[in-house]
């Protein structure tokens, strides 16, 4: 992250508390551990070779915590989930609400990002699990969840959207307006599957502000089908030619580190799979 702010904010402290928690840690230590700079923070020679050290003191004071609370049964826990837009907003309300039901003082914390940052926050350990689609990620163990198809998207009186179907083609010739994913994009994977490029005027991190411009006419998109579930926008949603899928799955470095409250939700959620839409 390379700041105390955004660090403060991820574990939700305030920044001074940080601060002091690094303070105290660099006297007991008797060095120093960080530098700040206008560029950021960054670990001192000293602390990359402690690093280690510190990151794997953490994870087992967290499995010490876990194992306690299942020593005496789940009654408490926070579940640090990594997510993209369209599983927050039409996988979490079902899943939380019954999840809950079952156990009522567990809490959630959502990381809403792209596949690049997703991947950081599993390093970083910010967050326990996270959903992604298993070609966009290293080093992480996947359990696939479902699959959903991905659509065309058309302002209301564009030429195309009388078709049933947009072959893939046809929207290189259109103004495309892309949805930044980090590191990976089905989009230009599908693309790039056919030999060919689209052409880009707009990347946007948002897929409300994409539904928002193509509705404007700005130019045509591709999003998945999930996502644009109770869109109340003034576009057309078709399918693509070849067809474009999109695997979900969950993603975690260790199953026996993970803390107990994201076990029993990661089971619930498997369990669950066949009422997502």
């Amino acid at each position: 992250m390379k700041s105390f702010t955004k660090a403060a904010a991820a574990l939700g402290y305030t920044q001074s508390s940080i601060s002091q928690m690094v303070a105290s840690l660099e006297n007991e230590l008797s060095m120093k551990l960080l530098i700040r700079s206008r560029t950021g923070v960054k670990l001192t020679l000293e602390g990359e070779e402690l690093y280690p050290f510190i990151e794997r003191t953490i994870l087992q004071y967290h499995s010490m915590q876990e194992k306690a609370l299942e020593i005496k049964g789940l009654e408490t826990g926070i579940i640090r989930v990594g997510t993209i837009t369209s599983v927050t907003c039409h996988w979490m309300p079902m899943l939380i609400k019954g999840f809950q039901q079952i156990y009522p003082n567990v809490q959630f914390v959502f990381h809403d990002g792209d596949y690049t940052s997703i991947q950081e926050w599993s390093k970083t350990g910010v967050v326990d699990f996270r959903f992604i689609t298993p070609p966009a990620v290293t080093g992480l163990n996947t359990i696939n969840i479902k699959a959903g198809e991905i659509l065309a998207v058309l302002p209301q009186n564009h030429p195309l959207a009388q078709n049933t179907a947009i072959p893939l083609s046809l929207l290189t010739k259109e103004p495309f307006i892309l949805l930044e994913e980090g590191h990976y994009s089905e989009p230009l994977e599908a693309f790039h599957s056919i030999g060919q490029e689209p052409d880009i005027k707009y990347t946007i991190h948002d897929d409300f502000a994409i539904m928002t411009m193509a509705e404007a006419g700005l130019g045509v998109s591709i999003l998945a089908e999930l996502m644009l579930r109770r869109a109340n926008y003034d576009i057309i949603c078709l399918p693509i030619v070849p067809p474009i899928y999109r695997e979900l799955a969950i993603g975690y470095k260790n199953k026996d580190s993970l803390p107990i409250a994201s076990k029993y939700f990661i089971e619930y959620l498997i369990e669950n799979a066949d009422r997502l839409p």
